[in-house]
């Protein structure tokens, strides 16, 4: 009795150290064909796109930007975009213009994480078009979709502006504002909540110093615009006119 204990004893240390030695040299030969796979070939080039500025052509539509436009190293501009002289858009930023044209006029701000789009056509029956024109501050982690916001306003932090909105001008949205779409914002009033409405009209001093916030912006920019190389797509227009002229140098 004891012995035949014994024997089933040894056949199972035997079977489970069998079972263990596959088991390491199934795994050895698994990062033996792992390394040879992931291994790049010694004359690949080694492309490192850390940092670097995503400007996606789609179709005939590729993004421009301004010689002296601050375009922050992480930001994503796809298609239909255009950003103006002294425009400036910071860090994490996605303007999409796969569907409709997206415009950040001069000096106008577009800061940290905005996600700026536009639709195909507006239900309103209003322009589709995101259009964004001179002097206009938008606050950080704000979501515009198809919407117009005329010269000198100033958007909040966290606002949304839905499809056919509109901010005339010398007006201003409080942050975490919500513009339903159609709504129309008036000039020189303030408006805050979800969904946004009407708290007071502003003050002459008040309208007065929101181009002064935008060009404190644009000032700011410039110190971050130094740090890196000079950055626009103006050399593909140059490039055009050259073909378009037969010089070659």
């Amino acid at each position: 009795m004891a012995t035949s204990i014994a024997a089933r004893i040894s056949r199972k240390a035997a079977a489970s150290a069998f079972s263990a030695h596959r088991h390491v040299i199934s795994s050895r030969c698994f990062a033996t064909e792992s390394a040879k796979t992931i291994s790049p070939s010694s004359d690949r080039v080694k492309w490192d796109y850390r940092g670097q500025r995503k400007i996606i052509p789609l179709g005939q539509w590729v993004p421009k930007v301004a010689v002296d436009a601050y375009v922050a190293p992480n930001v994503v501009l796809a298609g239909q975009v255009t950003v103006y002289d002294g425009a400036s858009v910071w860090n994490g930023c996605v303007l999409r213009g796969d569907l409709n044209k997206i415009t950040v006029g001069f000096c106008s701000n577009v800061q940290e994480r905005c996600v700026i789009h536009a639709a195909l056509s507006s239900p309103t029956g209003l322009p589709a078009e995101t259009s964004i024109e001179r002097f206009v501050t938008i606050g950080a982690y704000s979501l515009l979709r198809s919407c117009t916001i005329e010269p000198e306003c100033i958007i909040g932090q966290h606002s949304i502006l839905m499809e056919g909105s509109l901010v005339e001008t010398h007006s201003i949205l409080e942050a975490g504002s919500v513009v339903p779409p159609g709504r129309r914002i008036p000039t020189g009033e303030l408006w805050a909540g979800n969904p946004a409405r009407f708290v007071r009209a502003l003050t002459h001093e008040e309208t007065l110093e929101i181009p002064k916030l935008a060009v404190a912006i644009n000032d700011l920019s410039k110190e971050h615009f130094s740090e890196f190389l000079p950055y626009s797509t103006v050399y593909l227009e140059v490039e055009k006119l050259k073909k378009s002229l037969g010089i070659n140098i």
